[in-house]
């Protein structure tokens, strides 16, 4: 059982850059065939995945999102953390930590994804 728990603040000013973090157990996020993403769901919409962190640390990104987005991992902590600057009040909505174990050069279907954060609320607002 892969658990993943995100952190990180609530509220962010517009302009300013948001900043989560997702901390895993049970399973090193460097370990093969395990591939690290984050989704968000904006308020009356479905799951949208916007980038992911490899084993080898390769990431990729939504290309919605290009820009201003960037995934890294803290490999001594276990964690992956998405920064997304330059926010605006279109970016508030719920965002997920995630898990999937294939990769084909190509982005999973969100059914794939088996392991999830609870999610947490963040609101772009001055």
């Amino acid at each position: 059982q892969v658990q993943l728990v995100e952190s990180g603040p609530g509220l962010v000013k517009p302009s300013q850059t948001l900043s989560l973090t997702c901390t895993v157990s049970t399973v090193y996020i460097t370990t093969a065939f395990h591939y690290w993403a984050w989704f968000r769901q904006p308020p009356g919409k479905g799951l949208e995945w916007i980038g992911s962190v490899l084993p080898s640390g390769s990431t990729a990104y939504t290309p919605s999102l290009k820009g201003r987005i960037s995934i890294s991992r803290d490999t001594s902590k276990n964690q992956f953390s998405l920064q997304l600057s330059t926010v605006t009040p279109e970016d508030t909505t719920v965002y997920f930590c995630t898990r999937v174990n294939t990769w084909n050069d190509y982005v999973p279907p969100t059914s794939d994804y088996d392991y999830w954060g609870q999610g947490t609320q963040v609101t772009v607002s001055s």
